[in-house]
């Protein structure tokens, strides 16, 4: 499949990229990029085999053909108001908190542009029959920002910094529970949001531009109603 092809040239450039520069020489970024490129590569082998053809029945059959509990629509934000609760509850993270907004929209945008090039390229029926199932949006989206919460907080708090991904990982098995995506979908998605983010916060874009590093008087709190999602801002002159 092309996407494998791509993907592993994506993988071996990467790992060029770490043999050339020691400050790369350290097991977390070789894992994380091992981690993400092995979900791509396997994730795109096995779409449209009978291996997740028989998953997507099995879970069918097991809570029924009728189910549908779409609670991954919430889910998938949960790591961003955990990111920024932090943030207010005064953890220590990797950088301010305004970097960590440029760092999270750069992350989610390189991610959706991959994410939907690849559905309107590939065109994949879902397991509803519906259209544009390669990779999963929702499961891309979420794995995002557990990545970015995780970069931000895994050397201050790791115990924390991992929990992003317990709602990233719930958010894609209720994909596959609601027939709304295959298990490969599933898979690219997530593979695709941790290698993104990974290069994000190597190479760190405009790593300069931040024009509240010394201000202390602004807040930024997230609020969650219902369907709407929004980022209270407050700013003390």
């Amino acid at each position: 499949m092309r996407v494998v092809f791509v993907f592993s040239l994506i993988f071996a450039s990467t790992l060029n990229l770490w043999s050339q520069n020691d400050t790369l020489r350290n097991r977390r970024m070789v894992g994380n990029i091992l981690t993400s490129s092995a979900f791509i590569v396997v994730g795109s082998s096995i779409s449209g085999s009978a291996l997740e053809q028989n998953l997507k029945t099995n879970l069918r059959n097991a809570v029924g053909n009728d189910f549908e509990f779409e609670i991954e629509n919430q889910l998938q934000y949960a790591p961003i108001v955990e990111l920024y609760v932090a943030d207010m509850l005064g953890i220590k993270a990797r950088n301010h908190w305004f970097d960590q907004t440029k760092y999270l929209l750069l992350a989610n945008a390189s991610t959706s542009a991959i994410t939907h090039l690849l559905k309107s390229l590939i065109n994949k029926e879902r397991p509803n029959g519906s259209s544009y199932s390669f990779p999963s949006g929702h499961t891309s989206f979420s794995f995002t920002n557990a990545s970015v919460l995780r970069k931000e907080f895994q050397t201050t708090a790791p115990w924390f910094s991992y929990s992003g991904y317990l709602f990233s990982t719930t958010t894609g098995t209720m994909r596959m529970v609601n027939n709304k995506h295959w298990f490969s979908d599933v898979l690219v998605g997530a593979g695709i949001a941790m290698l993104v983010t990974e290069l994000v916060y190597y190479y760190e874009p405009f790593k300069n531009f931040n024009p509240f590093k010394k201000t202390n008087n602004i807040s930024l709190i997230p609020q969650i109603q219902q369907d709407t999602y929004s980022l209270y801002f407050n700013y003390q002159f």
